[in-house]
């Protein structure tokens, strides 16, 4: 059987390096998955090739090959040149079947086209309302736009990576304490209104899974069976892998740890408590200890903020170094509660890791109860990755079967379960 594998809402995300040839029929999906991870990974590959790799059986491979490519997932290529025998024809991904991507902050939305090897080929940054149906409608009305822009490409679905928690049976923003809670964005069926309008499926995500998702796709994540990722934004997020598996628990709650309360006499946080881990440790809270610092300064934004410190103002470079230490001290609760091995820091904060990075690991590593610290990573592709994160939402659950749930089109009957070209 094939284990460890790494399950995203119904897909499995495979892990090569613990990947073993699953038997069953009840395992082929399993075996789908390694040979659809296989071509991602080393394409050019020859069905050959990808028996050798796997240690499936040629028959096996030929028979998942023939339903990738006849869902659109795989495509044929060039032709190998060999010295003797018969040349292969080679196999790689289908670049033109492609995936909207929507990463939703606060104040804005980022939508992006993406083809499966999470190259993007089109952006745009909407502003939205704090209204959750006009903010809707605003991303609707951009996606619409860059699938007009692309009418050549088949659309497979939409992603889109949130910043709060998302409830996994309902599929509802249960939490999310920086998008205005008052106008009650847990009430809005978001995906479904999304794929009413779209006619495309929707998944959809918190933010922080959305980007540890990312790391482990498109990453080096091959082999790390513990990792922690914390974003660092308007509030402080976690993503959570342990044993190969991401970890989401009751209501898709788990992993809140920028709401847990560091000192009740704390600043307020947006949640409704006081002192809570991203009061101290959140791009916001850098802004604050640099005004307490400068008063008198024109407002200014996190960018700014981490440009004032390259270019070695004293106050800019104080508040960032208080930031980093409360988000070292948030990291010993992290570590002494998953004991990972590699925690990823993504989002506002890594614009200035030269400097804050040797103060968040020195704090890290203050109070180790035991064994030796997980390793600290800044992920390197700032907010692409969460754009890239929600791509492989659709990627992660959609590859692995056939479609179990049909989404009509505008006034038209529900597509059939296997995909054909669709070029609105």
């Amino acid at each position: 059987m094939a284990k460890q594998g790494r399950e995203f809402s119904g897909m499995r995300r495979v892990d090569l390096a613990y990947a073993q040839v699953a038997s069953s029929e009840v395992a082929r999906d399993m075996n789908r998955d390694i040979v659809l991870e296989l071509i991602r990974a080393k394409q050019p590959v020859s069905r050959a090739d990808l028996a050798r790799l796997s240690g499936l059986q040629r028959s096996t491979v030929s028979e998942i090959v023939e339903d990738l490519m006849r869902e659109d997932w795989v495509r044929e290529g060039s032709i190998a040149r060999r010295p003797r025998g018969r040349r292969p024809t080679m196999l790689g991904l289908n670049e033109d079947l492609v995936i909207l991507a929507v990463d939703v902050h606060p104040r804005q939305a980022i939508v992006a086209v993406v083809d499966l090897n999470g190259h993007f080929l089109s952006r745009d940054v909407v502003t939205i309302a704090s209204n959750p149906e006009r903010a809707i409608q605003q991303m609707v009305d951009s996606m619409r736009k860059l699938r007009e822009k692309h009418s050549g490409k088949s659309f497979e679905g939409i992603g889109i990576s949130l910043p709060g928690r998302v409830d996994a049976e309902t599929q509802r923003l249960v939490f999310a304490p920086n998008m205005a809670p008052n106008l009650k964005w847990s009430s809005v069926d978001i995906r479904g209104t999304v794929e009413k309008t779209m006619g495309l499926k929707v998944e959809i995500d918190n933010a922080a899974n959305a980007w540890l998702l990312s790391e482990m796709w498109f990453g080096k994540m091959d082999g790390v069976r513990h990792a922690v990722l914390v974003t660092i934004a308007e509030g402080v997020g976690t993503g959570i892998l342990a044993n190969g598996q991401p970890v989401y628990g009751k209501n898709g709650m788990a992993g809140e740890f920028g709401h847990i309360v560091m000192d009740p006499q704390g600043p307020q946080c947006a949640c409704g408590a006081r002192g809570c881990w991203e009061t101290f440790a959140s791009s916001n809270a850098a802004l604050r200890y640099f005004a307490e610092r400068k008063p008198r300064n024109a407002e200014i934004g996190i960018t700014e903020l981490h440009a004032l410190a390259e270019e070695g103002d004293k106050d800019a470079v104080a508040a960032l170094t208080e930031q980093a230490k409360h988000i070292g001290r948030g990291l010993r609760m992290v570590t002494a509660s998953l004991s990972p091995e590699v925690i990823f820091i993504a989002g506002d904060i890594t614009q200035a890791w030269r400097v804050v990075g040797p103060v968040i690991e020195a704090e890290m590593k203050a109070t180790l109860l035991a064994g030796s610290t997980p390793r600290l990573m800044p992920s390197e592709e700032g907010g692409l990755a969460r754009l890239r994160g929600a791509s492989a939402l659709v990627l992660q659950r959609h590859s692995g079967k056939r479609h179990s749930r049909d989404v009509p089109a505008r006034g038209k009957p529900a597509r059939p379960a296997i995909r054909k070209k669709n070029t609105r």
